[in-house]
């Protein structure tokens, strides 16, 4: 069966150009060239796919998948944004989007985009578990390429990560509800994943929730379950989340972007440890543990009165701060790695390394889509590199500007010190600098960061023609 796929962009050559690529390639594509004709198609009928433009002539990107999420659950959009626009493109994330991709558009990576959403649609649609993801990696060296049996995840070695996974370790075998807090995009699900995997739970079903792309009216359905006839559209009996969970975990990601009503129905849950399938009279006992995620300011919430402090404290028994990718020093070249093993395997490429310069951008950037960011950027530079090593041609331009001092002394001073040093054999120009500007280019304190003597440093920025 072919799949059916909505192109929106007020641009129209570029419109009619994606629709004739995407046709030859077995779709059914239709145009739509704002958001009242967007919301006209999918009145008429729902599609698999819908890659939308985020800045529309009518309205933007975020409102119309709003839309499209409550009229199509299970349809996946797709954003399409130039890279000054990845904040908003972040956004959307939380909101139910399965990705974004740059303009322009790259003919492979909107086809391999594609065809990886069309598989979250038909998990979605069977009712799939989450399970954990077990691949063999591609281990890049210096010589040649390396296969192993299974891609581990990042833990990292910088202050930030080792206080993490401390934390990690500590909580796991409890049985506590776990907060995770943190922007979009910096691995909170993977943290989450990773308390259940060291938990007595291990064994059990793993439920990840996504709460913002739940509908108001259908989240009774979602979490509890519901029995044949209770309401139009219920043709089969459905098992809810919590159950499914039993025994296990429940991971509720954006939990922030839950109703008030549906908060009331999730704490009765969390208290009573029973829950009741929408028409049904019988109530199931659960036994799971909750770990929920979210990027919004919940004690902010709970004083305007938008989310329950009694779910807030129910949810917060231990709290675990997801640290931004900027802030990770040392380990943003190890998830650069990650994430270029990933792609290897993905794309069946055998990109090597990056190039110094390449590392330089990587370690200086400000990185506002944390590690989602890092992955997609690097997804597609593999895909374009002809090479073994990844170039700074291949990168978005947005990457290239580097991040401002401003947001430089936002890392902790300790922190930063340890992993300048790390990079002090290389990278050595772009470190000096690093150096210099988060100690307000104060050179006996940057020698000091750095671990060298005033004079060698005079010598190292005279080498650079480093001027204050």
């Amino acid at each position: 069966m072919s799949h059916k796929i909505l192109v929106i962009d007020d641009d129209v050559p570029f419109c009619e150009m994606l629709k004739t690529f995407l046709t030859k390639k077995g779709y059914i594509v239709s145009n739509a060239f704002s958001s009242t004709e967007a919301e006209q198609c999918i009145n008429e009928g729902c599609y698999d796919i819908v890659l939308t433009d985020v800045r529309l002539p009518d309205s933007n990107g975020l409102e119309l998948l709003k839309y499209i999420k409550s009229k199509c659950r299970t349809a996946q959009v797709i954003l399409m944004t130039g890279y000054t626009e990845i904040k908003t493109a972040v956004n959307a994330m939380k909101l139910g989007a399965f990705d974004y991709v740059a303009k322009p558009i790259n003919p492979d990576e909107i086809l391999l985009t594609i065809k990886q959403a069309l598989e979250r649609k038909a998990s979605l649609e069977s009712g799939e578990t989450v399970k954990p993801k077990t691949k063999a990696a591609v281990v890049t060296t210096n010589d040649d390429v390396e296969v192993v049996d299974e891609l581990d995840y990042v833990r990292g070695e910088s202050n930030v990560s080792t206080q993490l996974h401390e934390y990690i370790d500590l909580v796991a075998p409890t049985n506590m509800s776990v907060l995770i807090i943190g922007d979009s995009g910096t691995g909170k699900e993977n943290i989450a994943h990773s308390i259940h995997l060291k938990s007595k739970r291990k064994d059990k079903p793993y439920i990840a929730v996504d709460c913002g792309a739940i509908p108001k009216d259908l989240a009774s359905s979602e979490f509890f379950g519901h029995i044949k006839g209770s309401f139009t559209g219920a043709v089969n009996d459905k098992v809810g989340h919590f159950e499914a969970a039993n025994g296990g975990t429940i991971f509720l990601d954006e939990v922030g972007n839950l109703s008030y009503e549906v908060q009331v129905q999730l704490l009765r849950a969390l208290q009573e440890r029973k829950v009741k399938p929408v028409g049904s009279s019988n109530e199931i006992d659960v036994d799971i543990r909750v770990i929920a995620a979210t990027n919004e300011d919940l004690p902010k919430a709970v004083r305007d009165g938008e989310f329950r402090e009694d779910l807030y404290h129910r949810l917060n028994e231990f709290g675990i701060v997801a640290p931004r990718l900027a802030d990770r020093g040392a380990d943003i070249l190890m998830f650069a790695t990650h994430f270029l093993n990933e792609s290897n395997i993905e794309l069946e490429k055998t990109v090597k390394k990056f190039s110094s310069e390449v590392e330089c951008i990587f370690l200086t950037y400000d990185w506002p889509g944390n590690l989602r960011e890092m992955k997609n950027i690097i997804k597609r530079s593999v895909l374009l590199t002809r090479g073994d090593i990844i170039e700074k041609d291949v990168l978005p331009q947005e990457i290239l500007v580097p991040k401002s001092e401003s947001m430089m002394m936002t890392n902790s001073s300790e922190s930063v010190e340890d992993d300048l040093k790390l990079f002090s054999s290389r990278n050595e120009e772009q470190v000096i600098r690093t150096a210099l500007e988060k100690v307000k280019f104060n050179k006996t304190k940057a020698a000091q960061v750095l671990g060298i003597d005033r004079k060698t440093l005079y010598n190292k920025m005279k080498l650079y023609n480093i001027e204050l």
